[in-house]
């Protein structure tokens, strides 16, 4: 029988389309495989993973989308998005099962790589099924070790980790303050805590771990890990480094999330680059999930007139009914009504709105783009790197406050926006920081670093490169799977 290897992905659209071009990479590597990605229901309903897959089906005839059946979350409210979506894969557990019986029975399944936010489903790979299972980290490897750590900082305190000053102790990173830690791990009490931690504990089990990340970028941390310092008490899996994973220029995802209107807004935002002068432009785009409160943006609007800079900037509607991410569909916001008074016409001559969306690999890699300011998801971030733009670093959720610690302190490739003791980043820091990485010495640095590693991104994609030789690695030791 032909040989596959099956994905399963978290339902979130960041998460499809990082294991979608890992799944393009292998078939690169080894034509010959059918690649099967499982789709689980979206647990909520922002509508973006639908709408890819249709834009992508048809493109690569040996990936092919299993659509898992749909089921009615019984939890319908919880602090941490990601609550949501592990309770959607618990419910899809029993049908992964029924469809790698289905896909096994036309195919050798050499392997399944698995959403570490799907980490419920390592067992029935491994134990029920007996297919070599290894876990997919969507994030940095600086996320991986504090993951790994987890249950080992489990044990070390009693205390939440929002209520701890600083942490000196985790394997192959700076000292991280408490409130930096990954969103969901701040409260032990939490289902989220709970959830992450279970699935630290469960990792170790798994053939191996793959990373959309690559050695030069993160070179400490990944020895780190490598070494076993962040599993003191248990096997660390092998590490396959097989980044960076992006979308290339022109494919259906971008930064924020679609309108009715999209088909307009590429050829508007490429044609207004197309008059700016060669990096000018600050780009500020917050991701698919990323709100900001109507003040928030206001201030964002008054700072980016007082700076002086040319921007160009993605606005969407601010949270509503207690949602502090993007997990419903999101209306055309009334820019009118959100920005100061006077806004646009004061600015129209350097700079330019656009709602909900923008094609954002496409525009970091225009000419005229001088930097970005981004919310830190690791897909956003990689995406700066491949285009050598230097970053603004301003975390909303998740991880992205740990990305921020290690994007500004190890890889010096951003500027922090820093918040006021509210939460609340001020006008002035907005300003100072867009300028500063604009104008100053220390932008100019960061700008430099940020085009070395853009070569070096790329040589490691490149034949003979470290991310090719790991998915060299990857394929092979398939043939010792079982």
């Amino acid at each position: 029988m032909d040989e596959a290897v099956v994905l399963y992905p978290s339902p979130t659209i960041g998460h499809l389309i990082s294991l979608v071009e890992l799944g393009k990479h292998l078939l690169t590597h080894q034509p010959s495989l059918s690649i099967h990605i499982l789709m689980p229901t979206e647990p909520y309903s922002a509508g973006k993973m639908d709408t890819y897959v249709s834009s992508f089906s048809g493109t690569f005839p040996s990936i092919k989308f299993h659509h898992l059946p749909t089921f009615t979350l019984s939890n319908t409210s919880a602090t941490h998005h990601e609550t949501f979506i592990f309770e959607a894969l618990r419910l899809s557990k029993p049908h992964v099962h029924e469809q790698l019986l289905s896909i096994s029975k036309n195919y050798t399944i050499c392997g399944i790589i698995i959403d570490f936010l799907a980490t419920s489903a390592l067992s029935l790979a491994t134990e029920e099924l007996n297919i070599p299972a290894y876990i997919y980290i969507t994030s940095c490897a600086s996320f991986l070790a504090s993951y790994l750590y987890l249950p080992t900082l489990h044990q070390k305190t009693t205390k939440s980790f929002r209520d701890v000053k600083e942490f000196h102790d985790i394997p192959g990173l700076p000292p991280i303050h408490g409130t930096d830690m990954v969103k969901p791990f701040l409260d032990r009490e939490d289902d989220a805590y709970i959830n992450f931690l279970d699935f630290a504990i469960q990792t170790p089990q798994a053939k191996g771990i793959i990373i959309n990340t690559f050695e030069l970028l993160e070179s400490k941390v990944i020895k780190t890990i490598s070494d076993g310092l962040c599993v003191p008490n248990n096997r660390t899996p092998p590490l396959f480094c097989v980044g960076p994973l992006i979308l290339a220029e022109g494919q259906g995802a971008g930064g924020g999330s679609k309108s009715s209107s999209d088909d307009a807004v590429p050829d508007e935002c490429i044609t207004w680059l197309d008059s700016q002068p060669s990096q000018s432009v600050v780009f500020l785009c917050f991701g698919s999930l990323g709100l900001l409160t109507k003040e928030q943006l206001r201030e964002i609007a008054i700072g980016l007139e007082k700076s002086g800079q040319r921007f160009l900037w993605v606005v969407r509607n601010p949270p509503a009914n207690d949602l502090s991410v993007a997990i419903k569909a999101q209306g055309d916001p009334d820019l009118d009504s959100l920005l100061p008074d006077g806004f646009l016409e004061r600015t129209k001559e350097r700079g330019l709105v656009v709602k909900l969306w923008a094609p954002q690999v496409k525009i970091l890699n225009h000419s005229s783009i001088g930097g970005f300011v981004t919310h830190c998801g690791w897909n956003s971030t990689l995406e700066a790197v491949c285009a050598g733009v230097p970053m603004v670093a301003w975390p909303l959720y998740a991880e992205q406050r740990l990305n921020r610690v290690v994007l500004v302190e190890e890889m010096k490739l951003a500027l922090s926006m820093n918040e006021s003791e509210d939460g609340f980043v001020r006008a002035d820091e907005v300003e100072k920081k867009v300028r500063g990485l604009m104008e100053s010495e220390e932008g100019e640095l960061i700008r430099e670093r940020a085009i070395a590693m853009k070569n070096a991104a790329k040589a490691a994609m490149d034949e003979g490169g470290s991310s090719y030789t790991a998915f060299s690695k990857l394929i092979e030791s398939w043939k010792h799977g079982k």
